[in-house]
């Protein structure tokens, strides 16, 4: 690559770059989201008839139960959210890469380095996503689907009847479902790079990002699905004064569900979870660093 293909850009490239990679993710993504909730918060005791048995068969009773547009439902505060969540991640990712190495005097990126600028950008990254993620896991979960009229009207029952911190509920959970898919993401795309063969073509350099970042992807979610699971059931947990939730802490809520339901528990939805964050961990890459060379040329 040459010197200019790597020419550092003002943050508020990065920023743009991220959001442009994060919008174009979730509208190409979003259906796998929603089936993953609905599987994660699935726990014991629904009837037979209602229980989703894998991916499709919950896609399939999804729509044919309640329409197409379900797999739509609760986009709204994700697009929100999507824009300041991926440009977060990548403009965090280069600002913290920066600063770790003026901190330890090392001028190239390493993969320990990428690992720790990963997990500090997903910390970094969680503490604007929290509330979103709370009104989109309340706006998917069937059993509230009656219950909020949209994203505005979730924050205002929510505000109302929890209380304002309720929107930052999932916060610790949030945090550690965030470094750890960081902290593998980043750390597996620098790997895979140094193993491909050095791209000297456009072509070639979005064949690598591809690559690099579907596997980067896919190994974030292998690590970090317990935690998603748990982060699912804490925000989908309306809180009562007085009350202790079963769902309360990230660690807690691992062996909760571990125990009740068996370790497998902790990998439900995993499977529509992996093919959204697989290839859509593809396509951040590729999307955001084209968006990165083009505010090349024109910065």
């Amino acid at each position: 690559m040459s010197s200019e293909a790597e020419r550092p850009l003002p943050f508020v490239y990065q920023f743009l770059s991220g959001a442009i990679a994060g919008v174009s993710e979730i509208l190409v993504m979003y259906p796998l989201d929603v089936v993953k909730t609905r599987m994660q918060l699935q726990g014991k005791g629904v009837p037979e008839s209602e229980a989703y048995k894998g991916t499709i068969d919950c896609l399939t009773k999804i729509v044919r139960n309640e329409g197409f547009a379900t797999l739509y439902r609760g986009i709204t505060s994700p697009i929100l959210m999507e824009a300041p969540k991926r440009a977060t991640k990548f403009a965090a990712n280069d600002k913290w890469g920066e600063f770790y190495r003026g901190l330890f005097g090392i001028t190239q990126m390493t993969q320990s380095l990428s690992i720790l600028t990963g997990a500090t950008a997903g910390a970094t990254e969680s503490f604007v996503v929290v509330p979103f993620e709370l009104v989109k896991i309340r706006l998917q979960d069937k059993s509230s689907a009656g219950k909020y009229k949209g994203p505005g009207d979730a924050v205002k029952q929510i505000v109302r009847n929890e209380g304002v911190l309720a929107l930052y509920n999932g916060l610790e959970a949030t945090l550690w479902r965030h470094i750890v898919w960081n902290a593998g993401y980043f750390g597996v795309i620098f790997q895979v790079r140094s193993l491909l063969p050095a791209a000297q073509t456009k072509s070639a350099k979005t064949r690598n990002d591809l690559i690099a970042g579907t596997i980067g992807g896919t190994f974030g979610t292998v690590l970090n699905t317990p935690f998603d699971v748990v982060k699912s059931r804490i925000q989908n947990t309306v809180r009562v004064a007085g009350q202790v939730p079963k769902y309360n802490w990230a660690w807690g809520g691992l062996f909760t569900v571990a125990r009740e339901e068996g370790f497998g528990a902790l990998y439900k939805g995993f499977l529509p979870k992996v093919l959204r964050l697989g290839p859509g961990g593809g396509i951040l890459l590729v999307v955001f660093t084209a968006c990165m060379d083009f505010f090349r040329t024109i910065a």
